[in-house]
């Protein structure tokens, strides 16, 4: 992997430069602590969560045309609106509460509060579990200005997951920003692929074999080809075993862009999968503008099954995102407004169009739920369930 320029970026600001040199002398002293060298991982998760200063702990705007990306909750309600059939269900079942992680602006949660009121299915309380302080404000303002009062307190703020809770865990994009492991397939044997400083551009990747331990062995047992680079997640084998351990009765219901394992390691994703996002433009090198921009990988989805079935969970469905939307009703949604209220419908169907087209979201995004205790089947895979090839 080599450093890619700037040229064609948007160039930030003069105080959003000196907030990104400050996270750069941060990461810059992590690295000498650890005599020169440190895993991605811990780059990752200085570039993204370090305090007041990664990616998500910082000041910066991220959602909307004003920030770096878009999430399926900010491109249409009716990806709230579908979804809230689902997490009826469940609450119904379970007569419990809705966690969420990660909330992003905090539409999701109004959307669904909003839906879940008019089926007459909303919990005592929808709690949201959010590291970084200024996108809780965010999240703060958004529902304060749309909910009205009685709605408005059932939602609570975490700083940590409970230690016990019943009914539907809701991550939309979540996974994906998770710290990740970069490995390389020599002919002769496995490195892993650090980060170090560099005179010319701050940071650099610089590799060190890798003969033994947990992630030697998860990379080992990976079916890849010679001079193949890739990412490794264990963190979200932990998250998982984290949620299993919390969840009493209820839904885990995972929502992401990735590929079961055998499409995972493709041939075509032999530099690995790593992505980045600023201002809306996707490109490839995370070494830039530390702090100021999104770093993603895809999920591998067989690894979040195997996860989440080693911590005792049952694998309760897996497909697509627009086929998961289909099932939970989102086309009798968007029949709500009349094609002839062409202000209104053309839209809406048009944003539906995104969240459902293979060619935006709708197979790239997938959708994986675990439970315990629950009797009947979810709607949300009540066809085109995909279990099989995980």
């Amino acid at each position: 992997m080599t450093k890619l320029p700037s040229h064609g970026l948007p160039e930030p600001s003069a105080d959003a430069l000196a907030h990104s040199r400050a996270l750069v002398t941060l990461i810059h002293q992590h690295i000498d602590a650890a005599d020169g060298w440190i895993s991605f991982a811990e780059y990752m998760h200085l570039a993204l969560y370090a305090p007041g200063l990664g990616y998500y702990s910082g000041g910066a705007k991220k959602f909307g045309e004003a920030g770096d990306f878009v999430t399926a909750p900010e491109i249409s309600p009716l990806f709230a609106q579908a979804l809230a059939t689902q997490v009826a269900q469940v609450l119904a079942e379970t007569q419990g509460n809705i966690l969420e992680l990660g909330a992003g602006t905090g539409k999701l949660a109004l959307e669904l509060l909003r839906e879940l009121q008019a089926l007459e299915q909303l919990p005592a309380q929808y709690l949201i579990l959010e590291v970084s302080a200024q996108l809780r404000e965010i999240q703060r303002t958004t529902l304060q200005q749309h909910l009205p009062p009685e709605l408005m307190q059932r939602v609570g703020w975490l700083d940590s997951m409970p230690i016990e809770f019943n009914g539907m865990v809701l991550a939309n994009e979540v996974l994906d920003a998770l710290p990740v492991h970069v490995v390389h397939r020599q002919s002769t044997g496995l490195v892993e692929l650090g980060v170090t400083k560099d005179e010319t551009h701050d940071f650099a990747w610089r590799e060190q074999a890798l003969t033994s331990g947990s992630l030697h062995d998860a990379a080992a047992a990976l079916d890849f080809l010679p001079e193949y680079t890739t990412e490794l997640c264990p963190a979200s084998g932990a998250l998982l075993a984290s949620l299993a351990t919390m969840l009493t009765q209820g839904v885990i219901l995972l929502i992401d862009y990735g590929f079961p394992r055998r499409e995972y390691y493709h041939a075509q994703r032999s530099q690995g999968t790593l992505m980045c996002h600023y201002r809306h433009h996707a490109h490839g090198d995370p070494f830039l503008y530390p702090g100021l921009q999104d770093i993603t990988a895809h999920v591998d989805f067989t690894a979040i099954a195997e996860a989440g079935l080693d911590s005792g969970l049952a694998l309760l469905g897996y497909c697509g995102q627009a086929q998961f939307l289909i099932n939970c009703g989102i086309t009798e949604l968007l029949g709500r407004v009349s094609p002839h209220d062409m202000a209104r419908y053309a839209p809406l169907a048009s944003q539906a169009q995104k969240l459902l087209s293979p060619a935006e979201m709708g197979e790239l995004f997938k959708v994986v739920a675990f439970g315990k205790g629950l009797a009947e089947p979810l709607l949300g895979f009540a066809r085109g369930d995909r279990r099989h090839t995980l």
